[in-house]
């Protein structure tokens, strides 16, 4: 069953981002240099994010992403930061993408077959669990396997129906979610990050520099990209498909102002 997204505006509004706190940028004494063409100024210590800026990569990353999920591309959205953990899976599944949002496991995408056999762990413990198989063990046993598969859906829950790697990763915060980005780096799938004036936008493919502490920054970000994708994957109009893909022909370091 497909779940009906949150109807955002179409267009990116700069005073929503105001009020969603977007702007908010760290303490300009822990500020990433490489952040400086995305910083607006400095107000009360704090930086301030150029929010028009913000919205340009955004709405370059709602254009890719929507196009993409027209070709039927998936997506893995990445934020096990308190945060951001409970916005990742709701966007996440309502635009019908896989997500981590607890502690990334190592090699979680570049040992994908070890993971595949613990999502395989996972899906057969849930259907001994459904058909009250676990229920028929000894006590000890059953309180065992039990134990294991609330570990294994607190950390794989997200992933369960991900039948291949992802082909972008859609990420908040690459300070806190590094093992992630490098595993999208070595594997080359491209990164679309959330990223702060602490971070070093350099690391993703296409940042969008926008606060990553505010539940509601995070939220007014993920939401419009999730829209977009939930959009791409909606039934074409007038049986016309598209053509193009998220990485052919498109210069990720253009667009991100990497040189």
């Amino acid at each position: 069953m497909r779940y009906i997204p949150k109807r955002h505006n179409s267009e990116i509004s700069l005073d929503e981002m105001l009020e969603a706190g977007v702007h908010f940028g760290h303490l300009a004494r822990r500020w990433h240099p490489k952040m400086a063409p995305y910083i607006y100024t400095k107000r009360n210590g704090i930086h301030i994010i150029d929010v028009v800026q913000t919205a340009r990569l955004l709405s370059v990353a709602c254009r890719l992403v929507r196009d993409a999920a027209k070709r039927g591309e998936t997506f893995l959205f990445v934020g096990t930061k308190r945060q951001a953990a409970d916005t990742i899976a709701i966007e996440a599944t309502r635009s019908n993408c896989h997500y981590v949002n607890h502690r990334w496991l190592g090699g979680m995408l570049t040992n994908w077959s070890t993971i595949k056999s613990r999502i395989e762990r996972l899906k057969d413990l849930e259907a001994r669990e459904s058909d009250g198989a676990l229920e028929l063990l000894p006590k000890k046993d059953a309180a065992v396997l039990k134990k294991q598969l609330q570990k294994l859906r607190k950390y794989l829950n997200g992933i369960k129906n991900m039948k291949r790697l992802p082909d972008a990763v859609i990420l908040v915060d690459p300070n806190r979610e590094m093992n992630a980005v490098q595993e999208c780096i070595k594997l080359g799938i491209p990164i679309i990050c959330l990223v702060d004036t602490n971070c070093d936008p350099g690391v993703a493919d296409l940042p969008i520099p926008a606060n990553d502490d505010a539940i509601t920054s995070i939220q007014w970000v993920l939401g419009r990209l999730a829209d977009a994708i939930y959009e791409g994957y909606s039934p074409p109009v007038n049986g016309q498909e598209y053509k193009g893909s998220l990485t052919g022909g498109m210069d990720w370091g253009r667009i991100s102002g990497k040189s």
